[in-house]
């Protein structure tokens, strides 16, 4: 499993819901010109969509951009929504927590999910 690590010290999480049709191209703008952040300065970047139910990480590695994605089956993702700004910054253990589907405000984990079979 590919992870974060632990002791990155500032990931930025985009507040406000984006449109997950947007991809590398699209989410970079949203750096640029709704964070007013560079999205080459090899920080993440985190955004979730409207239901809350997926985020995407993106990241730029010095050659390219790395695009992840997590969608979960039944929860929602906890999300800071009271914040004045535009832009939220966890650390790296706290986006664990929060893919993990730990709420980290109120420290709460998700129900696990178990199935025998995607049919």
């Amino acid at each position: 499993m590919i992870r974060p690590a632990n002791s990155i010290e500032k990931i930025y999480l985009c507040r406000d819901p984006v449109d997950f049709r947007k991809a590398i191209n699209g989410l970079s703008m949203i750096v640029e010109e709704v964070l007013c952040l560079d999205p080459f300065s090899s920080q993440l970047f985190v955004f979730t969509n409207k239901r809350r139910n997926k985020i995407k990480i993106l990241v730029w590695d010095k050659t390219g951009f790395i695009l992840w994605l997590k969608a979960l089956d039944k929860a929602q993702f906890k999300w800071p929504r009271k914040h004045q700004n535009t832009v939220f910054t966890v650390n790296g253990q706290q986006l664990n927590w929060l893919l993990d589907g730990i709420d980290i405000f109120a420290m709460k984990p998700h129900k696990t999910l178990r199935y025998s079979t995607v049919l």
